[in-house]
């Protein structure tokens, strides 16, 4: 089989692209982890296939992260969708209508100035809905790992996550504690770990484990569930500026119930083929 596909990031976090409006895609694990593989493949962290609605959206997508498994939402991802479809003429408009398996619609707005903002939805705290196996919804939850308990807070941003708070996260165990916690038995479908450090009460620093991928240089649904982790413990204001190792994205989240707000770039990087 062979492939077209664009090469894309947001902030580092990169994917590439495959454009299913052409001809329909089936993808298997295996294509996925070739495609990911930065040896032998093109290399990145999620492999998206955009391809016609299901239903009254501009665009369906699906978003495989580099194990090869399918998974719910991107927000780095649905900002590289967007100008994706506005580059290729698939879509002209600046507000962009997107599906993904998560469920639900996303508005997508190209901005003037370059930046892709996204409505990505009102976060979710019910233990089923992240899914966490906790009998009751709790502001925060005791995660016992390698002899000791961890406190995170847990929602869903379309797809699962643990944030816990650190006082630096250039020292934080990302890589020895992430791994554990995203394969916790509390966690029947996984989950991200987001390491977050307040700096100040509109300011972040954040680090990110992503299920299934490993640590990346930024995750927009990890931004968008610190702050609201944040916001929920009284530490920060309704606009928080979430700094992640590759840059920087604006997020707004003003009470339970509303949705939040992403903004942050989004870059093409090259073009090409690949033999599967």
């Amino acid at each position: 089989m062979e492939l077209s596909f664009t090469k894309m990031h947001g902030l580092g976090n990169d994917f590439v692209l495959l454009n299913g409006f052409r001809k329909p895609l089936s993808l298997t694990p295996e294509h996925v982890r070739r495609l990911a593989d930065r040896h032998f493949g093109v290399g990145c962290d999620q492999v998206l296939v955009v391809e016609p609605s299901r239903g009254e959206a501009d665009v369906h997508y699906r978003i495989y992260n580099a194990d090869g498994g399918e998974v719910e939402h991107c927000g780095n991802g649905v900002r590289c969708v967007a100008r994706y479809l506005r580059d290729e003429g698939i879509v002209i408009k600046d507000e962009i209508t997107v599906e993904t398996m998560a469920g639900g619609l996303s508005k997508v707005y190209i901005e003037t100035s370059g930046l892709v903002r996204v409505n990505m939805g009102v976060p979710r705290f019910e233990p089923a809905e992240i899914p966490m196996q906790a009998r009751s919804r709790a502001s925060s939850y005791q995660v016992e790992v390698g002899g000791g308990h961890v406190s995170v807070g847990a929602i869903s941003i379309g797809n699962p996550h643990a944030v816990i708070r650190v006082d630096n996260v250039d020292t934080a165990p990302v890589s020895t504690l992430g791994p554990m916690i995203e394969r916790h038995p509390l966690f029947p479908q996984g989950v991200n770990v987001g390491f977050m450090q307040v700096v100040d009460p509109s300011r972040v620093r954040l680090r990110v484990f992503e299920r299934g991928t490993g640590e990346t240089l930024a995750c927009g649904t990890g931004a968008c569930a610190a702050v609201v982790v944040g916001r929920m413990h009284g530490l920060l204001k309704p606009s928080v500026d979430v700094q992640l190792p590759g840059g920087h994205l604006s997020i707004n989240w003003s009470e339970p119930g509303q949705p939040v707000w992403m903004t942050g770039p989004a870059a093409r990087v090259f073009e090409g083929e690949i033999r599967l």
